[in-house]
């Protein structure tokens, strides 16, 4: 055989071999992972975003479908803003009408019609079953006037609540600042038993039940509304010392919204 059909013969081997290399290549004619015959890689299903921090019910969201509260306001009796009340840490305000207040469907005032109980038994004028009458007016013989200093009123919501928010009249055909504003909750009248502070402006303890954080505040028709946070309780207690005006004590009206806790 001559030396050049030798070397064709050669070649030709080689070039077989080649080819059949290429087709046992396990990645040369693989599809890509999960990408069909067209080598798409497809991406991998995105995981559900986890809830952000605070995105969780609130108690006072309850875990169900939050609607305004029905608050009705008496007729203001001063327009604009008070001038000249030097009180220290005394809120701004603000301004504008206050925002709703949203709380569980089925939230109504508790407090309508319940009894009161007071560490003042013999008012300077009134009776003390008028701070849940419903009558929030200013006008005269509209109000509780208490003795002077340190002074408290219980209303007994005679079943456990679920309280969302409480809002309080003290007086406002003025505008005065109550002094050592204290509210609280508790399972029993004598406030033994679970008792919790949800508001306090006493900056200074003076009122014996510890130091407050919150803003001394000027009395409007709006009255002041309180957080309550969805605290279950039967008994709710409001303290105050005096006002910029003098040293006694007014109610008009508070009112408590909440819902019962079932049986």
């Amino acid at each position: 055989m001559s030396k050049s059909r030798i070397l064709l013969l050669i070649l030709a081997t080689a070039a077989i071999a080649c080819g059949s290399c290429r087709k046992s290549d396990p990645q040369a004619d693989q599809p890509a992972e999960g990408g069909g015959q067209s080598g798409r890689v497809d991406q991998p299903a995105e995981k559900p975003a986890e809830p952000a921090e605070g995105d969780e019910p609130s108690a006072r969201q309850g875990g169900g479908e939050l609607v305004p509260v029905d608050i009705e306001l008496p007729k203001p009796m001063f327009v604009g803003t008070p001038q000249n009340v030097q009180v220290p840490r005394l809120e701004k305000p603000l301004g504008k009408p206050r925002p709703p207040f949203l709380a569980p469907a089925g939230t109504i005032n508790v407090a309508a019609g319940k009894p009161v109980y007071s560490s003042d038994e013999e008012p300077i004028i009134g009776e003390i079953e008028m701070i849940t009458d419903g009558d929030k007016e200013a006008a005269d013989g509209s109000y509780v006037e208490l003795g002077p200093f340190l002074q408290h009123v219980t209303i007994d919501l005679e079943q456990t609540c679920e309280i969302y928010a409480i809002v309080v009249w003290h007086y406002h055909k003025q505008a005065r600042v109550y002094f050592d504003v204290v509210v609280q909750l508790a399972d029993d009248r004598d406030f033994i038993t679970n008792v919790r502070t949800v508001f306090n402006n006493d900056h200074d303890n003076s009122a014996g039940l510890g130091v407050g954080s919150d803003l001394h505040y000027v009395e409007t028709s709006e009255g002041k509304l309180i957080d309550a946070k969805g605290h279950r309780a039967g008994f709710v207690r409001l303290y105050s010392n005096g006002n910029n005006a003098n040293d006694l004590n007014h109610y008009i009206e508070v009112e408590v919204f909440g819902r019962p806790v079932a049986k």
